[in-house]
């Protein structure tokens, strides 16, 4: 299992949103390039990088300090913002190893589909951010702040089968709040589409949290907030 620490953008600062409210919002004093170098440092391979002001407005409002990132050492893969294929390019124009795609994803799945067999699996991650609803993982778009007509269930096996490899599911009841990722969802998802390599996102607060996900067969996991406070170092984590 692959450990990804994330950086959260708003404004070009460091910060970690509640279960991805934009008025529960945490900053953090730390520089992100300094922040990329010290994890690449660390031994960290990649970095998941989140525009948080491009995932509501639609538009990359943070392509200059991606770009930085993406000259830290390490392999970012970045969403937040992307809309059109213009931004996919722009990205990878701006150093970028793997796009992420969310909102698009949910709202045109056959352009996204398109996108992977133009860019290839590899450079593509989907994003299926979650929330439970009744019996149902729902997907909210634009930063998570708009509902959505189609699920988790029914996304997931279709992007597996037009060939995508990569699938970042976060859920959001928990993301930011250190409360434990839910294992269930990553059980839930390897049995729906064991094809993809599935990131699992929101709530990891520990090694112990790492160990359970790689037994349910997550292939990646997201830290933020963890690493962020200190709670869990990037050493330990790549440990496990």
């Amino acid at each position: 299992m692959q450990i990804i620490p994330a950086i959260d953008l708003r404004e070009g600062r460091v910060v970690r949103l509640a279960q991805g409210d934009y008025q529960r919002e945490t900053r953090y004093a730390t520089d992100a390039l300094e922040l990329a170098r010290s994890y690449a440092g660390s031994g960290a391979g990649w970095l998941h990088v989140v525009d948080l002001d491009g995932a509501r407005s639609g538009e990359l409002e943070n392509l200059r300090v991606i770009e930085a990132l993406a000259a830290s050492g390490l392999h970012v893969q970045a969403g937040g913002g992307v809309r059109e294929q213009a931004d996919v390019e722009r990205l990878f124009a701006a150093g970028v190893a793997r796009v992420v795609v969310g909102s698009v994803a949910v709202r045109e799945p056959a352009m996204v589909e398109a996108w992977l067999a133009h860019f290839g699996r590899e450079r593509i991650c989907i994003a299926l951010d979650t929330r439970a609803v009744s019996d149902r993982w729902t997907l909210p778009v634009r930063g998570w702040t708009e509902s959505s007509p189609v699920d988790l269930d029914e996304l997931a096996p279709r992007y597996a089968q037009a060939g995508a490899r990569h699938l970042l599911c976060t859920d959001i009841a928990r993301d930011g709040m250190l409360s434990g990722p839910n294992i269930a969802l990553y059980a839930h998802l390897r049995a729906l589409a064991p094809q993809l390599a599935v990131q699992a996102s929101g709530g990891i607060r520990d090694a112990a949290d790492l160990l359970a996900l790689r037994a349910v067969g997550a292939a990646a996991a997201i830290l933020g907030r963890s690493l962020l406070e200190g709670r869990l170092s990037i050493e330990d984590a790549l440990r496990c």
